[in-house]
């Protein structure tokens, strides 16, 4: 059963609070809208960091988007470089909800064997995708429905079927974690 929202000043505080989330995780206020040269650590290899403990799970190369009929709602942002990122929603059968970005490929573990039941993208079994370094979870691999339950993480990385949905609040840009961190006066001067 869903909890209502939260109505505070005539905010609905669960979207309000997606949409800081969302903001906090992609914006850049040092960048313009418009498309830069690529450079070094500024445009699409832009390192997408594990929220608890700042890992470096992807690059912003990485993001991928695989469309699914089972998204409760797809949407378009722009975050990383000026480039579209696609966000879609899912619910699973406890009813917990989660936004996700979908990578080709990203430096997390997976917990074989995969499932194919309740999978979010027809076709594919899931297995739950962790941290390597905190251990936290990120997301899921999926995997084609006609590979074994297990495979090698070299079969899995090297194939053009596979993908990773990573949780949007459970990862962050390497270049807004930097923004957050202060240098103490006595170190400038």
């Amino acid at each position: 059963m869903r909890s209502p929202s939260r109505l505070l000043l005539g905010v609905q505080w669960d979207n309000f609070f997606h949409f800081i989330v969302f903001a906090l995780l992609f914006f850049n206020p040092s960048h313009s809208c418009a498309a830069d040269p690529p450079e070094h650590g500024t445009s699409t290899d832009t390192l997408i960091l594990c929220r608890a403990c700042g890992h470096e799970v992807a690059f912003g190369t990485d993001i991928h988007f695989v469309p699914s009929r089972m998204a409760l709602s797809s949407r378009n942002d722009t975050s990383v470089g000026g480039r579209r990122i696609h966000i879609q929603l899912f619910e699973n059968p406890q009813g917990l909800k989660f936004e996700v970005i979908v990578f080709k490929k990203a430096d997390v573990i997976k917990h074989w064997p995969a499932d194919s039941h309740f999978s979010w993208y027809p076709g594919f079994s899931w297995t739950v995708a962790t941290c390597p370094r905190c251990k936290t979870h990120l997301g899921w691999g999926f995997q084609p429905n006609s590979w074994p339950e297990t495979v090698t993480n070299n079969k899995f990385e090297e194939s053009e079927n596979t993908f990773l949905a990573l949780i949007a609040h459970r990862i962050l840009r390497e270049d807004f974690a930097s923004s957050l961190l202060m240098t103490p006066k006595s170190f400038t001067s």
